[in-house]
């Protein structure tokens, strides 16, 4: 039986259904990077089942060309108009960013509800946004977005809580007031300037306390929420409600999540977690939330989650590796993570190797193996010494105990001889007790 909601009414058939339509431009010379037009149009379902509708039909075209007016040409929306109909579909969604001519020229035909890919992923990050940042970071790009749009949209500015497209933090209804949208966006702008500036002092005080940083980056839905947990369990101050939500789906987390884990050897670091990406992500998006996408930037060690079971990983790694282009964090030390080796017969993924890891954050398959590849990138600026502590400084030995894995101890009768790997700052702090070899 399915739900009712307090009218009585059938949930399930009050879900807006939606047509998938691509085009597959024929003209063009294929890149190795390129996703496939089948692998976008899957991933295009997937976007619309995470907003919230029910995918009911798709279609791909092949085409030299784009057409300016309609996009695809007026006779093939006529046919994508009675496929709708047939489908009893409420709306219609593009894989590719639409003019706000085209929106409206389409709209004109069909008679439906017409949204592109843009708007359908500002729509999900809008749903998904939870602190005051990331709901600011979504305004400003969906205001972008509609700005050079304002007259070209016709119906679709004018509808206000319609459903997809028409969600988020802009919720209400955007007047078409060129001058009213930039003030909204400078105010944003303004405010989204003061939470730089206290995440900058918060940064200042972790560089000042020199506790290593790891940040989380890859696709959206390769597992990195998952990841992060796991990782945290080391700690000992470790909660269930210090886990991150996780769901099967895309973009099921955006903001970002700082939490303490433990290194093997008791070093304590922070892991970064943030947010996922996919193909033909808006670039208004990646813009507004380059504030804090830019926390990869500061970290020591970066961790790129892929999905092992994906067929289009390859595709999805070069798209990841090229926004750490464009945040200029492609240099930093990388640690490679093939997710999800769980749901593969065992006998088909590669070896581990000094900067690659297969593992399944979920069953906790090679998670010892990757806090080892963890602790040794970490500790590259380390120093291995021998210390002789004088027993009047027994407070410095139960000091490094807490802080360090003593990897052997002795009680002589000058003092405790203490081997251990030192970072930086107490290697200089100690050195003075530092054993002549």
């Amino acid at each position: 039986m399915n739900d009712l909601n307090i009218n009585n009414e059938d949930i399930i058939n009050l879900k807006e259904k939606a047509l998938c339509v691509g085009l597959n431009l024929t003209s063009l010379v294929k890149k190795p990077d390129d996703i496939d037009i089948e692998d976008s149009m899957l991933e295009l379902k997937e976007l619309v089942q995470a907003a919230g509708a029910e995918v009911v039909g798709d279609l791909i075209q092949n085409r030299s060309s784009i057409d300016a007016a309609t996009y695809m040409g007026s006779g093939k929306i006529e046919e994508i108009k009675a496929y709708a109909d047939s489908l009893n579909a409420s709306m219609v969604v593009f894989n590719d960013e639409l003019s706000g001519a085209q929106i409206r020229n389409i709209e004109d035909i069909v008679g439906k509800k017409i949204i592109d890919r843009t708007t359908l992923i500002l729509d999900i990050f809008a749903q998904r946004a939870l602190s005051r940042e990331g709901k600011l970071q979504v305004e400003l790009a969906q205001l972008k977005y509609r700005l050079p749009r304002l007259y070209g949209m016709g119906g679709q500015m004018s509808r206000t809580g319609a459903g997809i497209g028409t969600r988020g933090p802009g919720e209400q209804k955007l007047e078409k007031d060129k001058r009213h949208i930039l003030n909204r966006a400078a105010n944003i702008r303004k405010e989204l300037k003061e939470v730089v500036k206290i995440r900058d002092i918060q940064r200042a005080q972790r560089s000042k306390n020199r506790v290593p940083i790891v940040a989380l980056v890859g696709y959206t839905n390769a597992g990195k929420s998952t990841l992060l947990n796991e990782i945290i369990k080391t700690h000992p101050d470790y909660e269930k409600d210090k886990e991150v939500f996780v769901k099967d789906m895309l973009f099921a987390t955006l903001d970002v999540t700082l939490r303490k884990a433990l290194l093997p050897n008791k070093k304590e670091f922070l892991v970064v977690d943030t947010v996922g990406f996919v193909s033909k992500l808006p670039h208004d998006l990646v813009d507004a939330f380059k504030a804090t996408l830019e926390e990869v930037t500061y970290a020591d060690l970066i961790l790129h989650i892929i999905d092992a079971t994906n067929t289009s990983s390859d595709i999805q790694k070069s798209t990841t590796e090229s926004v750490l282009k464009d945040l200029k964090a492609d240099d930093k030390y990388t640690i490679t993570v093939y997710n999800k080796i769980d749901k593969l017969d065992l006998d088909i993924y590669p070896r581990n190797q000094e900067d690659m890891v297969y593992l399944s954050a979920k069953k906790n398959i090679n998670m010892d193996k990757l806090m080892d590849m963890i602790q040794k990138a970490l500790d590259k600026d380390s120093y291995k010494v021998k210390l002789l502590l004088p027993y009047d400084q027994g407070n410095i030995f139960s000091s490094l105990s807490d802080k360090y894995a003593i990897e052997a101890f002795e009680y002589l009768d000058t003092g405790i001889s203490v081997t251990l790997s030192l970072d930086e700052i107490d290697y200089n702090k100690y050195k003075k007790y530092i054993e002549i070899q």
